[in-house]
């Protein structure tokens, strides 16, 4: 599967690696399983990489569609460095085709024009650090179509000591996967569901290869992760899919794996469904725990009880939560409980950050400028 977008010849492009050449003289992409068969000048689905002199190129190397200092609890990460800065951007473009985003304007481009604002990885890196961030994340947009450039910021990260945050939905194939991920400190992976059918009708994808992103994320990988499922009515919010897929992540992730159900709005194509009713997402929640999953959340909505985090083992609040803002904070030095001593599955520091819900968008424009040498008088 392949876009009907050509790429412009002038454009400015980068290298990449996962792709091999076809018999009948096309060049597979094999970034991801859809597996894009490119004739010269075609783009992927994705949008953002594409053939060009017989080669698959990035076209959005070093450029982003902006750049923003979040809470890490918005991608939602709950368990990694809680209270802290993230510098958060995306791209253009993805290999998923969901009816239901939420980030579509971002996602959907097929416009280079998006991409306003970038800046090289080390000055990525070196922003994220001026601000106060602990860690930059890439999200807005999948970021396993950007990898290359993600990879290099996350290297320029690790040598000034920052994280790197992947906020994905896990559609990548096999090898790429091992690359990426090696990369990352922690990754939020949205699991929009647990039936073939809702992801091929509504995403174009396929879940078992979701599957295995995340069996492997367990099994050979050392990047923290969460899950979020977005919870559409009449789509995905059945009570016997809560109960299959909650019971699939203790089976085949553990128990300690956080999950994220969140609150769906009407938008892009499927502006006909309702908002979430709060119950669906307290039987969500409800069915996780009783199969036994420690640490289940509700978002986009706001319910405190719910978005706080509980000992699995005495049901004390380790971390209490108001949307974005920490309330509380009821773990040790060690991320353990402090009434009864039980660790807390996660990474955290000593001190919580106290960044709370606070939102700053970044021109790095600005910090461009202030780089700049003076012209002289």
């Amino acid at each position: 599967m392949s876009g009907d977008e050509k790429i412009d010849a002038s454009a400015e492009t980068w290298p990449t690696q996962y792709w091999h050449a076809l018999e009948d003289g096309r060049i597979q992409c094999d970034i991801c399983p859809r597996e894009c068969k490119l004739k010269e000048g075609q783009r992927g689905l994705c949008f953002v990489r594409g053939r060009l002199n017989d080669a698959v190129v990035l076209t959005t190397y070093g450029r982003s569609s902006g750049f923003c200092v979040d809470p890490i609890e918005k991608k939602p990460l709950n368990h990694f460095l809680p209270g802290t800065p993230t510098l958060s951007f995306g791209t253009a473009g993805c290999n998923l085709a969901c009816k239901f985003c939420q980030n579509w304007d971002i996602s959907k481009s097929r416009e280079i024009d998006t991409l306003a604002d970038g800046a090289k990885p080390e000055q990525v890196a070196r922003i994220a650090q001026k601000l106060g961030c602990s860690s930059v994340a890439f999200t807005y947009n999948d970021p396993v179509i950007f990898m290359e450039y993600a990879i290099d910021i996350a290297q320029a990260c690790k040598a000034i000591g920052l994280a790197t945050v992947a906020v994905t939905a896990g559609y990548i194939s096999p090898e790429p996967r091992t690359e990426f991920f090696r990369h990352m400190d922690a990754a939020n992976v949205d699991l929009k569901a647990f039936s073939e059918e809702f992801y091929w009708n509504i995403t174009k994808g396929h879940l078992k290869d979701v599957l295995e992103t995340l069996k492997y994320l367990k099994a050979e990988n050392g990047t923290w992760f969460e899950l979020t499922n977005l919870v559409i009515p009449g789509e995905n919010d059945s009570e016997a899919e809560f109960n299959d897929m909650s019971a699939w992540v203790v089976e085949y992730l553990g128990p300690e794996v956080p999950i994220h159900f969140t609150a769906f709005h009407p938008d892009y194509r499927m502006k006909d469904k309702p908002n979430t009713p709060p119950e669906t997402l307290n039987l969500a929640r409800r069915t996780a725990l009783k199969n036994g999953v420690r640490h289940a959340y509700i978002g986009n909505v706001s319910d405190r009880g719910r978005a706080s985090t509980y000992c699995y083992n005495c049901n004390a609040l380790l971390i209490g939560r108001d949307r974005y803002t920490l309330t509380y904070w009821g773990l040790s030095k060690t991320g353990a409980c402090q009434q009864c001593g039980t660790p807390c599955a996660g990474v955290f520091d000593a001190v919580p950050g106290a960044w709370g819900a606070k939102r700053l968008p970044v021109r790095m424009q600005d910090f461009n400028a202030e780089a700049a040498p003076t012209a002289p008088a």
